[in-house]
């Protein structure tokens, strides 16, 4: 893309940005962000490769998830990856490595320096080399003791004017919050008190995006990042990012034209790079940051936790099945980033529509008799509605809604295969990876529900683990890299391949996947439940004197009889092709 082009693309946006501004001022921030992207413009490449393949799967891990006392957590992370996962996984998502005073990472008190606990950015130029590197963007706020809010707070540049304020007698009875806390924090300045917005907590103060400065220091993080070589950002809590009183101040015009900017400078000066917005929000909300192909490259399924989940405690896919064929393929350049576990919990506002009251209801008691904790939001009426469940997903699944059973290990790695053989890429918690169970002691520790599925393994006991055939966690770990293993090797797994949703009884789930060249084809069918279940081949519409195979088995599928039947948790992939 010349200059010339990219200036326009840039002033298009920020004019759709603000709209206020004349157009001197307009000309003069365009060319302030060319002038920082400009020296790191590549030369335009005639035919970019396809920014992923059914061999990318992302694990998400922190920096400090797996610890050794003898050496910084950047480096005990990647001797893990190295030895017990390198052919398994091929991006890292390290979440927020940056110095910080709460939430685990997400107040950041620095953007420009990695956390000197966990390591250097030489660590993160390391870990590069050998896998892509997704790093977070927490763009919506920043920690209450940063150096800028400091400034705000002084009344001084930088950041004298980068924190969005509001008045409490603003109408803000439409805002949108994840929280219960008070949404504005008063502070007291030289100039009079100011009240802050604070869209998760006191000690997460908002940015104010309609001062164009913020954007240019975000767009300077994000370049130093990229130099860093962090080649996917994930951008934190972006739905927020633009806040008018009288609105819902949630998922904005500005907010959506900001991602497009991203894009458009990204694709310009470093083609390779992928944005994935974190939108934990209703499921058409959510599908709305694709835009047209022209915002996110891909966006989180947070509605797939707790559908799945609640699939597999029920032991009924209807409403899985309901919302599947319901989902819109990705078009060409964006993906779905598919996961069922994550640093954070549950996530149940993604489940509002697509799960009744009743059904919500039932799925966080079940998870409560599992040891899960939940949290709250008030909504737009005052009334408290569940937010979030908290709970490991081993310890999720190790049981149905009637109770404990002795399926937990099947259930689990039952839902990992349907989450990796979905259209998408596949996200694995490293938690997910281990069969991390409950961390309640850490919980008590820190007075967060979050931290149950915060736990930090120590290196050596891990490995121990690990390497112990008898063990839970051997068992996990086993069998989740060989369905990752297996799946890389298909090209009917690839992220736009074609899928549609089967028809079969309730007690099983499957969907079709098709290759994009169109040579292979696979089934893949799931039984959700504690009981055996018949599949009958005639409602696989397989073709007639053409051999198909089970992929994970690696055996002939012998079609005589017209079914087969499926253990419990038991899941096919049935393919015309073989291994």
């Amino acid at each position: 893309m010349s200059k010339h082009a990219i200036y326009d693309k840039v002033s298009s946006h920020l004019r759709r940005i603000y709209d206020q501004l004349n157009d001197n001022d307009l000309k003069l921030l365009t060319e302030n962000i060319l002038n920082i992207i400009g020296d790191v413009l590549p030369q335009p490449t005639k035919n970019p490769e396809q920014k992923w393949s059914e061999k990318d799967v992302i694990s998400i891990t922190y920096a400090d998830s797996i610890k050794c006392e003898s050496e910084k957590p950047f480096k005990t992370l990647k001797k893990f990856f190295d030895n017990y996962l390198k052919d398994t996984i091929n991006c890292i998502h390290v979440l927020p490595f940056f110095p910080y005073t709460s939430d685990d990472g997400f107040s950041v008190l620095d953007y420009s320096s990695v956390n000197e606990a966990l390591g250097a950015w030489d660590d993160v130029e390391a870990l590069s080399k050998n896998y892509k590197v997704m790093a977070d963007v927490v763009i919506n706020h920043c920690s209450a003791r940063s150096q800028w809010f400091q400034n705000f707070q002084n009344q001084i540049h930088p950041g004298k004017d980068y924190f969005a304020t509001a008045l409490p007698t603003d109408n803000l009875s439409k805002v949108v919050r994840p929280r219960e806390s008070e949404l504005l924090k008063a502070v007291d300045t030289p100039n009079g008190k100011k009240y802050v917005w604070c869209t998760f907590s006191h000690d997460q103060v908002d940015f104010d995006f309609k001062n164009p400065a913020v954007l240019m220091e975000f767009i300077k993080i994000m370049i130093l990042y990229s130099n860093f070589g962090v080649k996917i950002f994930r951008l934190d809590a972006v739905a927020f990012l633009w806040k008018k009183s009288g609105t819902s101040s949630i998922n904005l015009p500005q907010t959506h034209e900001i991602i497009r900017l991203f894009r458009t400078i990204f694709e310009s000066i470093s083609p390779e790079t992928l944005l994935i917005t974190e939108t934990n929000i209703p499921n058409r909300e959510n599908l709305s940051y694709f835009g047209n192909g022209n915002e996110a490259h891909c966006i989180y399924n947070f509605s797939l936790p707790p559908l799945l989940i609640n699939t597999l405690i029920t032991g009924n896919s209807r409403i899985l099945k309901t919302w599947m064929i319901s989902m819109p393929p990705a078009r060409f350049g964006t993906a779905y980033f598919n996961f069922i576990a994550s640093h954070d919990g549950i996530g149940l506002r993604p489940a509002e529509g697509l799960l009744s009251e009743d059904e919500i209801e039932n799925l966080v008691q079940t998870m409560v008799n599992f040891g899960g904790l939940t949290s709250a939001r008030n909504d737009k009426n005052g009334r408290k509605r569940y937010y979030e469940i908290n709970i490991s997903l081993f310890d999720a699944l190790k049981g149905t809604e009637v109770g404990t059973d002795e399926y937990q290990i099947d259930r689990f790695v039952c839902a990992h295969e349907i989450m990796i053989g979905l259209e998408g890429i596949p996200g694995l918690y490293i938690h997910s990876l281990l069969g991390t169970k409950n961390n309640l002691k850490k919980v008590d520790n820190t007075g967060q529900n979050r931290s149950i599925n915060r736990h930090q393994w120590n290196y050596k006991k891990l490995t121990q683990k690990l390497d112990n055939h008898e063990s839970e966690e051997h068992v996990v770990y086993k069998k989740i890299t060989s369905r990752i293993k297996l799946r890389k090797k298909q090209c009917a797994f690839h992220p736009n391949a074609t899928q549609f949703t089967l028809h079969l009884s309730d007690s099983l789930f499957g969907f079709w996947r098709q290759s994009i060249c169109k040579s292979q084809n696979i089934f893949c069918i799931s039984n959700i439940s504690t009981q055996k279940q018949d599949l009958f081949f005639d409602d696989l519409n397989l073709i007639e004197n053409q051999e198909y195979f089970d992929l994970i088995e690696n055996k002939t599928i012998c079609r005589k009889q017209g079914f087969t039947k499926l253990d419990p948790y038991q899941t096919l992939w049935i393919s015309n092709t073989q291994n």
